[in-house]
């Protein structure tokens, strides 16, 4: 694990999205992500999971990720899925949670014990972006034109002002942009 100096743990998104501002096709298709980079670069997912100690996910999110054909790619994290539905979780670590936005968020900090929390899912994305709980906004852009799906931003409560930390070309085409909260 790297050293990081950072004074407090951070909230944190980490997010493909097409060239259209799409980060989920119709019917949650996700079949336009490329594949894992064949040279390793996983584009800095190995990095956040570094400084992950807990994730807070969508309900839609989860259920895709459990439904794909890959191994677990959370470890032993805990993974807090935000849903009122009944869940049958895919690993011992996922709980369902229910609540207000900071009420989640504060449940995420504490099950990170002092590391970050990453959260996934473009409607609890925005709902913690309104809250004003985001740090750090990373954003893959994939090049592709989908005309359809989820948008990354529709749906918010408001404005909101970012800063653009760092940017680099990843293999393949790809854009990564980090913002910071404005």
């Amino acid at each position: 694990m790297s050293t990081d100096h950072r004074s407090a743990p951070r909230i944190r998104a980490f997010l493909a999205m097409s060239v259209d501002g799409f980060i989920a096709g119709e019917g949650e298709d996700l079949s336009w992500l490329p594949p894992p980079d064949p040279g390793g670069d996983d584009g800095g997912f190995g990095a956040l999971l570094e400084h992950t100690g807990a994730l807070l996910m969508g309900r839609r999110t989860y259920d895709v990720v459990a439904g794909m054909d890959i191994a677990w790619p959370y470890g032993d994290r805990p993974v807090l899925v935000a849903t009122h539905r009944p869940l049958a979780p895919v690993a011992p670590q996922v709980r369902a949670v229910q609540g207000e936005t900071a009420a989640l968020v504060e449940q995420a900090r504490v099950a990170a014990a002092g590391r970050d929390v990453y959260v996934d899912g473009g409607e609890l994305v925005r709902a913690v972006l309104d809250a004003g709980l985001l740090d750090e906004l990373t954003v893959t852009v994939v090049p592709v034109i989908l005309g359809k799906g989820r948008p990354l931003g529709a749906g918010t409560n408001t404005r909101h002002r970012l800063n653009l930390v760092r940017h680099r070309v990843l293999p393949a085409g790809l854009v990564q942009l980090m913002y910071a909260r404005g």
